[in-house]
């Protein structure tokens, strides 16, 4: 099973942004809580567009919210 290699900064942006709660930031960017939660904890991969809808609520490049390891970077 191919694990996730998007990792994100969302929690610690999330507490950078006025601690920020997990229901703020979805209802901003048009998901449910569980979403974020998933993302969070690495275990879903957010479309283009909702990576960049994030982004725009943190005032962050996507860069900075979102970094993607390579397979070969692992070993």
């Amino acid at each position: 099973m191919e694990q996730n290699r998007i990792r994100n900064n969302i929690r610690t942006l999330r507490f950078m942004h006025g601690e920020m709660t997990q229901q703020e930031l979805a209802d901003k960017v048009g998901v449910t809580r569980q979403t974020i939660i998933s993302m969070e904890k690495d275990k879903y991969s957010p479309s283009l567009e909702l990576a960049f809808r994030i982004a725009l609520v943190f005032g962050e490049p996507l860069e900075k919210v979102f970094s993607y390891e390579p397979e070969d970077k692992k070993n």
